[in-house]
């Protein structure tokens, strides 16, 4: 089972008015990242207010000689496909990858493709804090060089978090195992069996029965005798 963690960065926060400035993606094969990711910076074809770069540490100097939204949409679809989306707050992101979809003149991507990890932690923890910063604390993920939101680095902590939030490690080493890989991995795997070992006696020797007889006979008024 594919699955693609999904983040963005934007220059604020109305897809209408603002735009991506990074994005990142990371696979998920039957919930365990495989080591291929997407990630790209973007030029947002405008000017990143102070209060945008404080929070995700990328300025307009940094994003020079980025490529624009519509030099890179090509391979970030290639890259998703139609793979389920794992987003934190997915109504976020999905509004501002569908506004830069739809000035290129490409199809939307339904909100209903994508597991919103803020939805699956405030049901299984009702009134608990549910941001990824809360959820990395809860699960024991190490998120000290967190200084930053960043696309990628919240991608790989939101993998970690997503692992826990379905059932931990445990389960998604259970769906990596022969029976998730398939058929034909099922049918490579090879039972073998033995000889059957002949039964053996278990009646006591005259020599064990006496033993027992003599050891129950030091015990006072055994309950068994009674």
């Amino acid at each position: 089972m594919r699955e693609i963690v999904l983040d963005t960065e934007t220059t604020g926060l109305d897809p209408k008015s603002h735009r991506i400035l990074e994005i990142a993606c990371v696979e998920l094969m039957n919930h365990v990242p495989t080591g291929r990711n997407f990630h790209k910076l973007v030029d947002p074809e405008m000017e990143v207010s102070a209060e945008a770069a404080a929070v995700h540490g990328i300025t307009n100097e940094k994003l020079k000689g980025a490529p624009v939204f519509a030099e890179i949409v090509s391979e970030f679809l290639e890259f998703v496909a139609d793979s389920k989306l794992v987003i934190h707050n997915a109504e976020f992101d999905v509004g501002f990858i569908n506004a830069e979809l739809a000035r290129l003149g490409f199809p939307k991507i339904p909100l209903a493709r994508a597991i919103d990890t803020v939805l699956v932690a405030r049901k299984k923890f009702p009134g608990a804090p549910a941001s990824l910063d809360a959820l990395c604390k809860r699960f024991g993920v190490d998120n000290a060089h967190r200084t930053f939101h960043g696309a990628l680095l919240d991608c790989d902590l939101l993998a970690q978090v997503y692992l826990e939030l379905i059932g931990g490690r445990q389960a998604a080493l259970l769906e990596t195992g022969p029976a998730a890989r398939g058929p034909q991995a099922q049918a490579s795997v090879e039972v073998r069996r033995g000889p059957a070992r002949e039964p053996r006696p278990h009646a006591p020797t005259p020599a064990e029965a006496a033993a027992h007889e003599a050891a129950v006979a030091k015990i006072k008024n055994p309950v068994w005798l009674s």
